[in-house]
């Protein structure tokens, strides 16, 4: 299994890159990586770090970085030896099985796109994620890959994550919900009625619409919208979720008892806060391109930056796009 590192994106670059290197190679003894990015910063990292290129971590320079800053169109037509580049092209020639990058979003999704393409059967790729619910876990997308969706669109991001669901954490029937402002067939746009009744045709476990509430609940494994609403639903639990944690801060520092308190209680807020964090569940997948790249979120530390490789290397050993291709071929079938 090879996965190859954008080195230099996100708000660390290889400071953070190369020890979530060493921890994932330290966890998966049948795992490889390259490192893509300036070279003399990689191999400078590396020995910061104690670590040497070896048989299990290769450098592949890159001359440019895309930065938070630059414009997605500058970045596809001036910056074409950046590492997002030079990653996304390792994919497409099979140097590697998978790419992971916390840089630009914007890059990350053109870019790709441009070299890779989609999927058979797939018009726009997807932003993906698996966040925490009260038992397991729920996949969503799309985040904020499209803003504009048609009917279409959202029952593709159906059976893109059903297939992700079923792949990469075993669910075997998973239960598909979609995103609405109520839970009758009725409510929403239209849109989001008639994907509802394409999901309905079709042979997947479609539960219904679920509203922003249910998202956490476990109704659903899988929950699709548009990019807007997606991203918009994700920043909000993110925002309710620090919300929490400070509200929780201030009440156990507000006296000697409540700090007392604090201190007995601290088993279960260990557990808590183990179960709530956000490190756990870095890694979105961009399902529907042919070929595997993970977005990571740019301010991750190595920990973080290490469950995102984990969630490439799931997906290339539980061979996914296969898997989504399969699936929307029968269903075309089917349909003709």
């Amino acid at each position: 299994m090879r996965i190859a590192l954008d080195a230099m994106g996100g708000d660390y670059g290889p400071a953070v890159v190369v020890p979530a290197a060493s921890a994932a190679l330290g966890r998966h003894p049948d795992l490889e990586l390259v490192l893509v990015g300036l070279e003399d910063a990689i191999r400078e990292s590396l020995a910061d770090h104690g670590l040497e290129a070896e048989e299990r971590i290769t450098v592949r320079a890159a001359s440019q970085v895309v930065s938070s800053e630059d414009d997605v169109s500058q970045a596809l037509r001036s910056k074409r030896d950046s590492s997002i580049h030079v990653g996304a092209t390792l994919v497409k020639e099979g140097e590697v099985d998978g790419f992971v990058s916390a840089g630009n979003t914007g890059a990350l999704m053109a870019i790709p796109r441009l070299i890779l393409k989609t999927l058979p059967g797939i018009d726009r790729p997807a932003i993906a994620t698996f966040l925490p619910t009260r038992d397991s876990r729920v996949l969503m997308l799309d985040l904020g890959a499209n803003v504009d969706c048609n009917s279409d669109h959202l029952f593709q991001f159906a059976v893109m994550g059903e297939v992700a669901s079923r792949a990469v954490y075993g669910v075997e029937d998973p239960s598909i919900g979609l995103l609405n402002i109520g839970e009758e067939n009725i409510k929403g746009n239209d849109v989001v009625k008639v994907a509802g009744q394409l999901l309905r045709e079709s042979d997947m476990n479609y539960v219904g619409n679920v509203e922003g509430r249910d998202i956490f609940s476990g109704k659903a494994d899988v929950v699709v919208a548009d990019g807007f609403v997606g991203n918009v639903a994700l920043k909000t639990s993110e925002g309710t979720a620090e919300l929490l944690a400070h509200f929780l801060r201030q009440a156990f520092s507000a006296s000697w008892s409540s700090k007392l308190a604090a201190f007995l209680a601290r088993k279960v807020l260990k557990d808590f806060k183990r179960r709530a964090d956000h490190r756990e569940y870095n890694g979105a997948m961009l399902l529907g391109l042919n070929g595997i790249v993970v977005k990571s979120h740019g301010s991750a530390d190595s920990y973080a930056f290490s469950r995102a490789i984990e969630v490439a290397a799931s997906e290339a050993r539980n061979n996914v796009n296969r898997r989504i291709t399969h699936e929307i071929q029968q269903m075309l079938e089917v349909a003709e």
